[in-house]
């Protein structure tokens, strides 16, 4: 047999865009009026405890949507079956919340359905507690339309009362009786309980423009088509079968055709329509662009999903251009170890990257260049200035399935892939030049030669690859920042945005461009890091020091080594020149005894990181502390001591160490760098230094760490500071204040409203050190 299991329901039958617009109306919705509300409940044992609570459930969201107050809305409610009970008159309860809690409260009685005893009850007692009719009155009737009796005739007496009743079905409802119960037009006045939200909406879209306030700005009642099923019992006949009729004679017997018939349960359809209030949903002007998600927050706020690429603007806007004029040749292969498919991957890949990044009046020049055995440019470097054009030549592009030859490829592009035609003839181009490879498959020969022929004809190479392909790749580029790895197909996409920045680092200025910094090295010289890697930490030190501006209003630079001690080499502000920090680097010695970075720390903090030693106020501060891993036990608490006063420590560790030690240290994985051997020491420093710059950029504390001296206090003003001295005066307590005489005036008032600048401060300290020799 066949066994039903629909319920009775009521869905609208729209697209899921008008479902999210009526599901935003039902949190605007308050119906503000002087207005008497009765609910009606059904509490028959047809209807059952569990759609009881479900009746209570729809009444209390119901009560949502009304602004109940003494003056305005007031709830009462009459639970019926064979006689009617009220439960609470109308004035008893005067917030919604205490309606709400009183009809959770409310106890399942059980009888027989007698609707039209309840109705004849309100038709003689009138609205219990109400305003008698001086305000509309609203009964909303909740049941399953199964009455015992009938109530055409109280239903009709309640209408010619001006009552305005609706009937909400509920369980599996009966909606021929619902219908006669309801006011005119049925339609408007037939809910279902099933979908609380909906019936909210339905009740308040009827309501609107005669008795509650109109809608909210916007927001407008719409009709939709919908559909009323239920389950129904009816009879079916399955055909005339023999039957005993009796027997005229006692040894006769009569037999005839009877029919048979069988009860079944159908789902019954009734085709209706619906009156909702539709508000409208921010995403309806389609304010995301280039494929774009619109994800609606609320009422009136949204955010947009973007297409890779596309990422950096809320609007899914493209950039009109890269943010760096370039040079940018694209080299692919299209050998047989890339695959066709891999081949079509970078094709799309290539296509979206520059959707994302070229506009119309783009400074940039773009090349594609493709290999396997040989080399073609099948788009010359600027051959095409419109992007239409460049996408149709990129489609065009075939795939070849040769061997993998990149070192070959390489030096041809050094030598060939950048002969383009200058605008004047006496104008050299001089943008900067990027080849970005794409590969997936090993070289099938040498690339040793091609890092020298790249530094030659000033290339800045970049290769993105998948992850297996990282140390294939780091060997072609040199530099481990100019590679960029993905882990599946998609992610290739999601690679998009690094490649933009990559791409314009080859065209910022040296070291942090016009950020001011003090930056301190604590280089590890202990015997655990041996004298041939110390020198290999010199060399990084010495090259990473040519990467700054070095003067008193850019860069200072402090070196310290350790061992068990720590040993200031130069401070802040002893060398004002590049040239001077190295000439110092090549007098460091070697110490070889056990390491203690937590004593490095420690000296940098309170020897190093000080007004009294160069460290100027109002300047971001960054140690960077090399470490071989040896002794770091002692190091948590100072690095976290620095980091309190507004100090970055940044960890390079080289060699196998504990990670939850060093993560310790270094308080961040952000502010970590692992790396296996000294050898690959110099692949790093790109990252470090792009790290350290990030930090120069950040907002300053100007009182961390404090640049008051001999135990001032700093007190934070408007864009300044002040040093509250205790026995010593002068800015930033430098000077005694001697036995007998009272404190000199401070040389800037209190709360100054000089801003700090770099300059400024570098006058300062000058000043400083002066009176320190003197």
């Amino acid at each position: 047999p066949t066994v039903w299991l629909v319920l009775g329901i009521q869905e609208i039958h729209v697209d899921q865009e008008t479902i999210s617009k009526i599901s935003a109306a039902v949190q605007l919705m308050q119906c503000s009026a002087s207005l008497d509300v009765l609910f009606l409940l059904d509490g028959s044992y047809s209807i059952g405890k569990g759609s009881f609570a479900r009746s209570k459930h729809f009444a209390g969201k119901l009560c949502d949507a009304l602004d109940i107050h003494p003056d305005r809305v007031r709830v009462g409610m009459i639970q019926f079956s064979s006689t009617p009970h009220l439960e609470f008159p109308l004035d008893s309860y005067l917030t919604k919340q205490e309606v709400k809690d009183r009809i959770k409260r409310t106890m399942f009685r059980g009888g027989s359905t007698d609707t039209g005893r309840a109705l004849k009850y309100i038709l003689r007692k009138g609205f219990p507690g109400g305003r008698n009719s001086s305000v509309p009155e609203v009964l909303i009737i909740i049941s399953d339309g199964k009455s015992q009796g009938s109530a055409a005739v109280p239903a009709m007496q309640m209408k010619e009362r001006h009552i305005t009743v609706f009937a909400v079905g509920v369980k599996f409802p009966r909606w021929e009786e619902l219908h006669v119960l309801a006011s005119e037009p049925p339609e408007r006045h037939v809910l279902f309980a099933g979908d609380a939200d909906d019936a909210a909406n339905g009740l308040y879209s009827t309501l609107t423009g005669s008795v509650c306030s109109t809608t909210a700005p916007g927001c407008k009642v719409e009709s939709h088509p919908c559909e009323r099923r239920t389950l129904e019992t009816v009879k079916e006949l399955v055909g005339d079968y023999v039957c005993w009729k009796g027997s005229k004679q006692p040894n006769a017997v009569q037999a005839s055709l009877c029919p048979f018939i069988r009860w079944k349960r159908v789902l019954i359809k009734h085709p209706s329509r619906c009156f909702r209030t539709v508000c409208p949903d921010p995403c309806d002007s389609q304010p995301c662009q280039n494929g774009g998600t619109c994800v609606p927050e609320g009422l009136d706020r949204y955010h947009c999903l973007c297409l890779v690429g596309y990422g950096g603007d809320f609007h899914c806007a493209a950039k009109p251009s890269l943010e760096c004029s370039v040079d940018l040749l694209f080299l692919v292969d299209s050998s047989a170890g890339v695959t066709l498919e891999g081949f079509l991957r970078y094709k799309a890949f290539l296509k979206r990257f520059l959707q994302a990044v070229m506009g119309h009046n783009s400074p940039m020049n773009v090349g594609v260049a493709q290999y396997d055995v040989d080399v073609r440019i099948p788009i010359e470097l600027g051959q095409y200035k419109d992007i239409f054009s460049l996408m149709k030549s990129i489609d065009a592009l075939n795939f070849s399935g040769g061997r993998t030859l990149t070192g070959r490829a390489l030096q041809y592009i050094a030598q060939h892939g950048f002969r383009s035609t200058p605008v004047f003839a006496d104008v050299q181009d001089n943008l900067p030049r990027v080849v970005v490879l794409l590969t997936d498959s090993k070289p099938q020969d040498s690339v040793a030669e091609t890092l020298k022929n790249t530094k030659d004809q000033n290339l800045f190479l970049i290769g993105i690859g998948s992850s297996f392909m990282r140390a294939e790749l780091t060997k072609v580029t040199g530099n481990p920042q100019q590679t960029i790895v993905y882990s599946d197909p998609q992610d290739l996409f999601n690679r998009i945005p690094e490649l933009q920045r990559r791409i314009c680092s080859v065209d910022s200025a040296e070291g942090c461009q016009a950020q001011s910094l003090d930056l301190a090295f604590a280089m590890d010289a202990s015997s655990g890091v041996g004298l041939e890697n110390f020198l290999r930490l010199k060399h990084f030190v010495r090259s990473s020091c040519l990467h700054f501006i070095i003067n008193r209003d850019v860069t200072q630079i402090a070196l310290v080594i350790y061992g068990s001690k720590a040993h200031t080499v130069f401070a802040l502000d002893t060398h004002t020149s590049s040239s001077a920090v190295l000439q110092a680097l090549d007098q460091v010695p070697f110490l070889g005894d056990s390491a203690s970075a937590g004593s490095a720390l420690l000296h940098v903090y309170g020897d190093v990181m000080t007004v009294q030693k160069g460290a100027r106020p109002g300047v971001n501060k960054v140690v960077v502390l090399l470490t071989s891993g040896g002794g770091l036990e002692d190091a948590a608490a100072p690095a976290q001591q620095l980091r309190h006063n507004g100090i970055l420590v940044f960890v390079v560790v080289i060699g196998d160490t504990q990670r939850d030690t060093l993560l310790r240290v270094a308080g961040s994985p952000n502010y970590l760098v692992h790396i296996s051997s000294y050898e690959d020491l110099q692949y790093y420093q790109g990252l470090i230094i792009e790290r350290i710059c990030e930090e120069a950029k950040s907002p300053v504390n100007l009182c961390k760490p404090n640049p008051c001296m001999n135990h001032g206090v700093c007190i934070l003003g408007p864009g300044s500071y002040r040093c509250k001295c205790h026995g010593w005066e002068g800015p930033h307590c430098e000077s005694r204040v001697l036995r007998g005489d009272s404190p000199r005036s401070p040389v800037f008032p209190p709360y100054s409203h000089v801003q700090w600048s770099p300059v400024g401060l570098q006058h300062f300290s000058r000043a400083l050190q002066r009176t320190k020799r003197h």
